[in-house]
């Protein structure tokens, strides 16, 4: 039976790029432009970006990007799941992916912003322990953006 495979992967592929579109199309049906905060191929291969590809039976299904911040901190970009591998839960192990490998870089939180006519996506976060914030980073307030964080390091015990 096929599984779903997640690995860390160069942005610029044949499949990615169409993923991405699917993406940009997406989210231009749902937010106008100066709502859309996504970043393009070129962004995603900065050396301070880890870019993961889920496949499922070889075939590239979903993608995810953390981009480190430099200060203990990353944002999650480019979550997307093509519509017909939902169900397979891509989403949900997209994230657990990207988290366990910021916990391997040493990084304290992940931040993102999602907007929100995406319910999915917001009850995905909350499920996983995302709380809503202000807005963070070179971000501004907007009506149509729901920002988000997650603390990876839990602060050591303290004896009393």
């Amino acid at each position: 039976m096929p599984e779903v495979a997640i690995a860390e992967e160069p942005p610029r592929q044949p499949e990615i790029l169409r993923l991405l579109e699917m993406s940009d199309a997406y989210a231009a049906s749902l937010y106008p432009a100066e709502s859309n905060h996504l970043v393009d191929v070129s962004t995603l291969e900065q050396p301070t970006v880890s870019f993961f590809v889920a496949r499922f039976d070889g075939v590239i299904v979903g993608c995810c990007a953390l981009v480190e911040a430099g200060d203990g901190t990353a944002e999650m970009k480019r979550m997307f799941v093509d519509p017909q591998a939902r169900g397979l839960k891509v989403g949900k192990r997209l994230l657990q992916t990207l988290e366990q490998h910021a916990v391997s870089l040493g990084l304290d939180v992940i931040r993102l912003e999602t907007g929100i006519h995406q319910p999915e996506a917001i009850g995905l976060y909350r499920d996983s322990g995302y709380v809503e914030r202000p807005p963070f980073g070179g971000y501004q307030p907007d009506p149509l953006s729901l920002f988000m964080e997650k603390m990876l390091q839990a602060p050591a015990d303290l004896d009393v």
